[in-house]
């Protein structure tokens, strides 16, 4: 039976015209379980939490947990430099956007990967850290359910493939002239073909890397550290009053808003976000949709603090 809040939420979803997945938990309180739902009795709001959904760049919350754990194992050197050309670069921000070859280190890499979402900072990343460690780092902390499939250039790569287009440029003319249904057949959809997990699962993960239980304490510190840098504020942070702290990570496609974070409030509550949401409209930019997105998250951080 869905509670007052998880109702709530819902109304909340359908006057901004979206569907959405939720789940918050309270990171250190537990009640015993009672209408919770969630073995363990940890107190929570879900909706639709356990519902198979694209999570986009918010796979690089664990891309650059391993990182920091490699960094903390002496095996990686974060003062690494990586020389960025313009064969490395994809779109979006940061120093995708550069015109010239940059000289960055793999710590600024995580940096920008996480401040700006940084596509390129990622893929390079990534190619140090190594693709394949990143499913059997979500094996290790249990989560089962969280598929991780390739990087930034997979992602742009599968785009262009079902598209059928050559070049980035290519797929900049062919996209918008493609009709609706078209586009949500492309595999960056579906979360059987893309990197996917469930807003639960995510909590998870949060809650591991805010309890130091992801890794070693100066691991976790380090990814606390790049999400509380995160420049987009529209969507979790726009919703909670002054005060409130909230680190979190964003992920877009068209038509797919996302962020997962951790509000943390002054009297030392600690409440670990995930909502997905998808918009009829294809657009990336839609304000009143983040909004929404804050509205929920503070509805069921309220929720969980009165009881």
């Amino acid at each position: 039976m869905r509670s007052v809040v998880a109702e709530r939420i819902v109304e909340i979803f359908e006057r901004a015209g979206v569907t959405g997945c939720l789940h918050v938990v309270d990171l250190d309180a537990v009640d015993g379980g009672a209408g919770t739902g969630e073995p363990g009795g940890r107190r929570e709001v879900a909706v639709r939490a356990d519902e198979q959904v694209v999570i986009a760049s918010i796979f690089k919350v664990l891309l650059v947990l391993e990182f920091a754990r490699q960094v903390v194992a002496g095996q990686l050197d974060p003062r690494e430099r990586v020389l960025v050309t313009a064969d490395d670069r994809l779109g979006g921000w940061g120093i995708a956007g550069c015109a010239d070859d940059a000289e960055v280190s793999l710590r600024d890499l995580a940096y920008f990967a996480m401040s700006v979402s940084d596509n390129t900072a990622a893929d390079l990343l990534l190619r140090r850290v190594g693709a394949d460690v990143l499913p059997m780092l979500a094996a290790e902390l249990g989560l089962p359910r969280t598929r991780i499939a390739g990087g930034p250039r997979h992602l742009v790569e599968t785009m262009l493939a079902d598209v059928g287009a050559r070049t980035e440029a290519d797929f900049a003319r062919i996209f918008p002239t493609l009709p609706p249904e078209r586009v949500r057949a492309m595999r960056m959809f579906d979360p059987a073909h893309t990197t996917s997990s469930t807003a639960r699962e995510i909590t998870r993960l949060l809650g591991l890397i805010w309890r130091d239980e992801a890794g070693p304490p100066e691991a976790c510190a380090m990814v606390r550290g790049w999400m509380a840098r995160q420049l987009f504020w529209t969507r979790l942070a726009a919703g909670f009053p002054p005060g409130v702290r909230v680190a979190g990570k964003t992920g877009t496609l068209p038509g797919l808003h996302l962020e997962a974070g951790v509000a943390e409030y002054p009297d030392g509550g600690r409440y670990a976000v995930a909502v997905f949401v998808r918009a009829t409209q294809l657009a990336t930019r839609r304000i009143d949709v983040d909004l929404a997105m804050g509205q929920a998250a503070r509805a069921a951080v309220e929720g969980l603090r009165a009881g």
